[in-house]
């Protein structure tokens, strides 16, 4: 009984945290967990861009996250239909290694949320919406566990918005 109050205190004080959500009644306590995100995909710097493309059309995944290849540490990401927009224009070729195309976290002087398949749904939201009331200031999540070591998946606006679209009002 115990855990019941203290998983519905949680799921209130969420709910509170993040009041604008017009989604919120659906989400009803659900977590990252419950969006099902696929295994995420990383890829190395020096990789070449044909085996990002690759590997993307083959898993129908629209982002790829970048990792070092010694330490793993998570470097940056590559946004599938960013890519193809330069190679459409020439800026890379599919032989340029990842680094050629990839955006790379900027990590000082920013504070990044740490986003694990315990978030709430609310939490999520609020992440993609950032300070904006009506669309979306991020595409995607990457998912990492608490201590930020492993990643996980990566979650979308897209994943999230099936989600809604599944559950009941």
């Amino acid at each position: 009984m115990a855990s019941i109050a203290t998983q519905s205190g949680s799921v209130a004080a969420v709910t509170s945290r993040f009041p604008n959500s017009k989604w919120s009644s659906r989400y009803r306590g659900a977590t990252v967990e419950d969006l099902d995100p696929p295994a995420a995909l990383s890829l190395n710097p020096s990789d070449a861009i044909s085996l990002a493309l690759l590997s993307a059309f083959e898993r129908d995944y629209t982002h790829l996250t970048i990792v070092d290849s010694e330490t793993r540490a998570l470097l940056g990401y590559i946004s599938i239909p960013h890519l193809q927009s330069l190679l459409d224009s020439g800026k890379v070729k599919p032989e340029d290694p990842l680094s050629a195309a990839m955006t790379r976290f900027q990590r000082k002087g920013r504070k990044y949320s740490v986003i694990t398949m315990d978030t709430p749904l609310e939490e999520l939201e609020a992440f993609f919406r950032g300070n904006k009331t009506d669309g979306w200031s991020e595409e995607f999540a990457v998912v990492t566990d608490e201590a930020r070591r492993f990643v996980l998946g990566v979650a979308t606006v897209g994943d999230l918005e099936r989600f809604v679209e599944r559950r009941p009002a």
